[in-house]
């Protein structure tokens, strides 16, 4: 949403100093009654009634140097994850950040990277069946023909 011009914020002004009413200003301009008060005090504390800026990327830690030094450590070691990063960057050059604000370095600079570590393998069922050369496609299914393995049912038995 694009902030208010100056010139709905002055003639919204010239209007309560006239004596209206918030809410009468409001609904003459079709704003909202609290914009209409956050104006007059923006107006009485700081003097002002510009648009604050917004948006941005103002609070990074990542510019300039220490981002080619993001991209220095993901060319030295492609398979980092972001948690291997950030432990990096707090030992090597003394950045405390968070994993979300590697993520955001690392797509400021174009860069892939690795999802999450690798999950344990199950111990409980092998989730592939193996291939001993018994079966007669590498891709022989493992639930058999007499059962289903969707929610929909199996064919009858006969």
């Amino acid at each position: 949403m694009k902030a208010y011009s100056m010139d709905l914020r002055k003639r919204v002004l010239a209007m309560c100093d006239a004596g209206h009413g918030a809410t009468e200003v409001a609904r003459v301009f079709d704003v909202s009654e609290s914009w209409v008060r956050r104006l007059k005090q923006r107006r009485r504390e700081d003097g002002t009634i510009a648009p604050r800026p917004r948006g941005g990327d103002r609070n990074s830690k990542f510019k300039g140097v220490t981002l080619a030094q993001l991209q220095a450590f993901v060319e030295e070691q492609p398979d980092a994850t972001l948690e291997q990063l950030r432990e990096r960057c707090r030992r090597e050059l003394g950045i405390e950040c968070s994993v979300p604000a590697i993520w955001r370095a690392t797509q400021k600079l174009g860069l892939s990277f690795k999802k999450k570590r690798s999950g344990r393998r199950s111990r409980t069922v092998p989730t592939s069946p193996a291939n001993d050369g018994t079966s007669e496609s590498p891709h022989a299914s493992s639930t058999p023909a007499s059962s289903s393995s969707s929610t929909n049912p199996g064919p009858k038995r006969t």
